[in-house]
């Protein structure tokens, strides 16, 4: 089983608890179809207004420059457009030579180490199956490129200015501190010219199931539970370190709260050819959720959610948000791109693809005690070489050499980690 910093037990009927949960809702809420055809009239103006920007700007991706971020200079303007949409580009996070540079030096480290007569196929199907050859997502962590990057000052300044987009603290209590967030490790991923991929369908993360019937995400969500949908706002941290999802064995889980999922790229990437899609509307998560409540669902469904599973997005019920997916721009090596937990993404599918398409996963996770506890885990994995708690434990690296460890780490890296 792998081993996870948080765990709630599932349910012992899941059945009932969803026919449950849905009866109470609908008890407080009332008029179910008419909350639902509130939400589906606000999600459908913020995505057109979207798409008039995709026309008029080239992207609906709000761009800035990690130079304004460093400065302190972006606009009330950018930063209102930020919110509303949920996510952004940051452009020349790292110079484009360090970017590349590390990219060369990951595929460096997987050669002296022989990962491919390593490879033993993809440890879970949290994504459904891969390829049991050279993969597309590397598990792996504790490369020098990625933990320097985790590491560095440009992360945490774009770290700290994305958690500075939340309200995160509230009558004297501080939900989190947004000037520190912890290390949370994740994979790589190496897309080589000429990849035909199937993509990845339109999906959330940070728990599915989840999402309805965990007391904290019912309070995450309460005013759209209670049918007060002005009232809810998806940037108020409120709750969100209180949801630990439920325990699911060989699965990949998230023990982290994250205020943003984010990635860095390690080579340039061109416009059409495989690239990340999102729902630019944070609030959309309140279409999501109430979905299920509507007549045509069967009463013991939540539209496809299965635990330990993402929360998945589709045609057959989120025909709305599927038609609102919206690509990031061109990129160059060392941009990152970022996007709100609840703002629903995807992957695009791509033919003969041109260009490599290398990213490496980091994400915001701000310093709470549900992290400080995540942090803790993580050293202990990275002392070891160990595959992180969150993920299957498949441990390639345990013996590898010129891997990064404890004594690599700075100042920055020991405070992500609870060491310092």
């Amino acid at each position: 089983m792998t081993q996870q910093t948080h765990a709630t037990p599932l349910p012992p009927d899941i059945d009932a608890a969803v026919i449950r949960f849905k009866q109470q809702a609908r008890q407080q809420i009332g008029d179910v179809g008419a909350l639902f055809n509130r939400v589906c009239q606000r999600i459908e103006q913020a995505i057109a207004e979207a798409r008039d920007e995709e026309k008029q700007d080239g992207t609906a991706w709000p761009v800035v420059t990690f130079g304004e971020i460093a400065s302190g200079t972006v606009s009330n303007e950018t930063l209102a457009r930020i919110k509303r949409r949920g996510c952004l580009v940051v452009k020349q996070q790292f110079p484009r030579e360090q970017a590349l540079a590390w990219d060369q030096s990951l595929l460096d480290y997987l050669d002296l180490n022989d990962f491919d007569a390593q490879y033993r196929g993809p440890g879970d199907n949290f994504f459904g199956s891969l390829e049991a050859s050279r993969p597309e997502i590397f598990p792996v962590y504790w490369s020098q490129a990625q933990m320097q990057a985790r590491q560095s000052d440009a992360i945490n300044q774009v770290q700290s200015f994305l958690n500075r987009l939340w309200r995160f603290s509230s009558d004297g209590k501080q939900w989190f501190d947004p000037d520190v967030s912890i290390i949370y490790p994740d994979r790589i991923r190496r897309r080589p010219p000429g990849t035909t991929s199937k993509g990845l369908g339109a999906h959330t993360d940070s728990g599915a199931l989840e999402r309805w019937l965990l007391p904290a995400y019912q309070q995450v969500f309460a005013s759209v539970f209670q049918g007060n949908i002005e009232d809810y706002d998806p940037w108020n941290a409120a709750w969100r370190t209180e949801v630990n999802e439920y325990d699911v064995p060989n699965t990949t889980k998230c023990s982290a709260f994250r205020t943003f999922q984010g990635w860095t790229a390690l080579s340039d990437m061109i416009a059409g050819q495989g690239l990340l899609h999102v729902v630019p509307a944070p609030e959309a998560m309140a279409y999501v959720l109430l979905r299920p409540l509507l007549d045509d669902v069967p009463e013991n469904e939540l539209c496809g959610v299965a635990p330990g599973k993402v929360l998945p997005i589709s045609e057959k019920w989120h025909p709305h948000l599927i038609h609102g997916l919206c690509s990031i721009p061109a990129l160059e090596a060392g941009d990152s791109v970022w996007w709100h937990c609840d703002v629903i993404h995807s992957v695009a599918p791509v033919q003969n693809q041109q260009g490599w398409g290398n990213v490496m996963y980091i994400p915001a996770a701000p310093l709470c005690e549900k992290n400080r506890l995540c942090a803790r885990q993580v050293a202990e994995a990275l002392a070891h070489g160990r595959s992180p708690a969150d993920f299957p434990p498949e441990d390639y690296e345990t013996g590898w050499r010129d891997r990064f460890t404890l004594e690599d780490l700075n100042a920055n890296g020991r405070r992500a980690l609870d060491l310092s």
